[in-house]
């Protein structure tokens, strides 16, 4: 099986936190993510991170939708 390697604007899941987040930088060892509706961001490292697939990215994208139009932070 093929590592994964992030690059910026990957939608992907925190396996160790399960938590989803794009890519938003890298520093040192560590890949800077931030939650799909925004917010604060927080570190990984790169071994646990998986991509999301299309289907999974769209619907975290509207789960963060939907929270934001109730007021919710997601």
């Amino acid at each position: 099986m093929a590592t994964y390697t992030p690059q910026l604007g990957d939608t992907v899941e925190d396996t160790r936190r399960k938590r989803v987040g794009k890519v938003m930088g890298f520093e040192g060892p560590y890949v800077q993510l931030r939650p799909i509706g925004g917010g604060i961001e927080w570190d990984a490292g790169p071994d646990e991170l998986r991509p999301l697939t299309l289907t999974e990215a769209l619907s975290a994208g509207v789960a963060a939708a939907n929270a934001r139009s109730r007021g919710e932070r997601s």
